[in-house]
């Protein structure tokens, strides 16, 4: 058996929380190929956040950017994807919602894609098929 991915889930806490819970939980499905561990930041950390959100990627496979309706406002979600980028971390942009506009962070590139979020593709984007 393959072992499972390990995923951060990069989203806007004040406006994508219940997205982010419905898209944990998706890894409690039997067939899933990835492992949740929260890491995602809940309340403001003291000092070098940039530093510790940076150790909370270290030992992770790739990055789920959850977009939302106002992920472009939402610096935290940028800076988590820069330092993804930095860390040299798989990742890919997933639309939270199929019946709203989504957004991508301001770190995003112009190439990046913007990803339809259902289980089959879900699946897909984690095993590395983008």
């Amino acid at each position: 058996m393959t072992a499972k991915k390990r995923v951060f889930i990069s989203f806007d806490y004040d406006n994508d929380e219940g997205a982010k819970i419905m898209l944990a939980g998706q890894a409690k499905l039997p067939d899933s190929p990835f492992d949740f561990k929260d890491a995602s930041v809940k309340e403001h950390l003291t000092g070098d956040w940039k530093e510790k959100v940076g150790r909370r990627m270290d030992n992770i496979d790739v990055v789920v950017v959850l977009c939302g309706t106002k992920t472009d406002k939402a610096t935290g979600v940028a800076a988590e994807l820069t330092i993804a980028k930095e860390k040299k971390k798989e990742y890919f942009h997933l639309a939270a919602y199929s019946d709203k506009t989504c957004v991508k962070p301001t770190s995003a590139t112009s190439s990046d894609k913007l990803y339809k979020w259902t289980w089959e593709n879900l699946k897909n984007l984690i095993g590395g098929g983008r």
